[in-house]
């Protein structure tokens, strides 16, 4: 599920409460105190599990401002939801398309001292859904108005369509020794043709012409493409194994049904790096049961 984006510069929006009665405000006090006095130990020598909900909502946080990070893709196969398509203009532009399905070139102003390797959208209508097309190698691109962008047969483009056919399918082309850029095959790949662009001097985003029938790969039709850090295969990766890593003595007490030592805990939590922790809460599990009979 694609989130709604935010852009650089937009205020934080707060939901508007209405304000509770005495007797709500009351209320809800008397089950919050309830609902700590259940959930949390009382043990002073556990101060770790405590703490833990508040270590939840700081990588809660940490993962929220993660996700809205843009990144450059290296590889055909990072290329998944939203996505910029910035394109080898000057000043630096990117592929665009209004609520009619009119494409064009517009400016790209969030960037790191012009470089169009920082480049991030701030406008919605930069914003590209990439989505793989079934049971090929191509790409589909759903712009902010929800229809796709194509090419027709005479290289012209627009996002005008409701459905995906071979005028909508994109096959991602990275050209050697040109890590992080990319061509846009038109058709699928069916013909040797890609979307190019065309400066006609004037040095700004409206004298860009951008069509879908140059005949090689040149510098005109090698493009870069930023994406969300959450979409991009690697990232999520990692971040879904630090997921894992990270784990309270509370839930650890848990797997293996009693207290833990501090060297036990320890032990369990390298062996989630490690990778072998079922099999050490097993063998704590049968430690544990045999003291117990011992």
């Amino acid at each position: 599920m694609v989130k709604p984006l935010t852009f650089k510069g937009d205020k934080s929006k707060k939901r508007k409460r209405r304000e509770a009665t005495e007797d709500q405000q009351q209320h809800h006090h008397r089950e919050s105190k309830s609902s700590r006095s259940t959930n949390t130990t009382t043990d002073p020598s556990r101060p770790d599990a405590a703490a833990a909900d508040d270590v939840d909502e700081d990588a809660a946080a940490v993962a929220t401002a993660d996700d809205q990070s843009w990144v450059s893709a290296d590889v055909p196969g990072d290329i998944n939801g939203p996505v910029l398509i910035v394109l080898p203009s000057d000043p630096p532009t990117c592929l665009a398309c209004d609520a009619h399905g009119k494409v064009f070139a517009s400016e790209v102003e969030n960037m790191i001292e012009g470089d169009p390797r920082t480049a991030e959208p701030h406008d919605v209508r930069q914003v590209w859904v990439a989505t793989k097309v079934a049971g090929t190698e191509s790409i589909s691109f759903k712009g902010h108005h929800g229809k796709y962008l194509g090419c027709d047969k005479y290289g012209i483009l627009s996002a005008n369509a409701n459905a995906i056919s071979t005028f909508e399918s994109f096959r991602i082309i990275q050209p050697p020794d040109t890590p992080g850029m990319f061509a846009l095959q038109t058709h699928a790949g069916d013909g040797e043709k890609f979307i190019a662009v065309k400066e006609k001097g004037s040095g700004k985003s409206g004298a860009v012409e951008i069509r879908g029938d140059a005949t090689s790969i040149a510098f005109e039709s090698t493009l870069r493409i930023r994406m969300q850090a959450r979409y991009k295969p690697k990232v999520k990766a990692t971040k879904e194994s630090k997921a894992w890593e990270k784990v309270t003595r509370r839930e650890l007490e848990a797997a293996v049904g009693r207290r833990l030592e501090e060297h036990e805990v320890k032990r369990l939590k390298r062996a989630r790096k490690e990778g072998n922790y079922h099999e050490e809460v097993l063998d704590m599990r049968a430690r544990g049961k045999h003291d117990k009979y011992a």
